[in-house]
């Protein structure tokens, strides 16, 4: 079974003191069979060895319960579901004068694209007198990419397509991850990553109007010459 009910993965199953049938029949870290035991037996053996006791078959009798970490385990099934997404390309809508507020929520909608590991068209929509002014539109691609970092590839710069100006992005490998959080010192801020060359070919500075078709970036003017 395809699609979204079929691609799902229960990453939900009780563990530990969650788990109240017993007796239970327990398979160790390294896929042993470690017998039918009290599930008491089988929670300790578990907290001895640094693990949780996770049950993956309850419908069976007794249960088959796993000594693992469940953590982990379910982090690399996310990551598995990931893989098997088919990767497509979603639309972010923008205008010229989409204030602070709402480009923050377009750029959430983006991260969200990015975790499911879509890439994002970011579409800039000109009304009227709008198209005369395109530096703006750059300027404020300029600042989706910077506000990104190395955490995203420009697929596509900034260019014009038909009345509308597109820019293409995907996410780095792991760059938009739902990783474990670990405790780090406070002073141990990270360093702001340095623009990548694509980054670069973006982001090239708008000219001023006098001479905005002269400097427009590679890739925009050949397409609104």
């Amino acid at each position: 079974m395809h699609g979204k009910e079929g691609d799902r993965i229960n990453l939900n199953l009780r563990c530990n003191e969650q788990i109240r049938v017993s007796p239970i029949r327990l398979i160790g870290a390294d896929n042993e069979q470690l017998g039918i035991l009290p599930n008491y037996e089988g929670l300790r053996l578990a907290r001895e060895a640094g693990l949780d006791l996770v049950e993956v078959a309850p419908n069976v009798r007794p249960p088959v319960c796993r000594l693992m970490d469940y953590g982990k385990w379910k982090y690399s099934q996310k990551k598995n579901v990931k893989k098997h997404h088919e990767q497509q390309t979603k639309e972010v809508r923008l205008r010229p004068k989409t204030d602070t507020h709402d480009r923050e929520i377009k750029l959430k909608q983006a991260i969200k694209f990015f975790k499911r590991g879509d890439k994002v068209q970011f579409t800039m929509v000109f009304r009227g007198r709008e198209r005369m002014r395109r530096e703006i539109a750059l300027e404020v691609f300029r600042s989706i990419v910077e506000e990104f970092g190395a955490r995203v590839k420009v697929e596509r710069p900034p260019s014009m397509d038909g009345r509308h100006m597109v820019m293409i992005m995907s996410a780095a490998k792991d760059a938009f991850d739902d990783k474990p959080v670990k405790s780090e010192p406070q002073s141990a801020a990270p360093a702001a990553p340095a623009p990548t060359p694509a980054i670069e070919a973006a982001v090239t500075p708008a000219a001023p109007e006098s001479e905005a078709v002269a400097a427009e970036p590679p890739g925009v003017q050949s397409a609104i010459g």
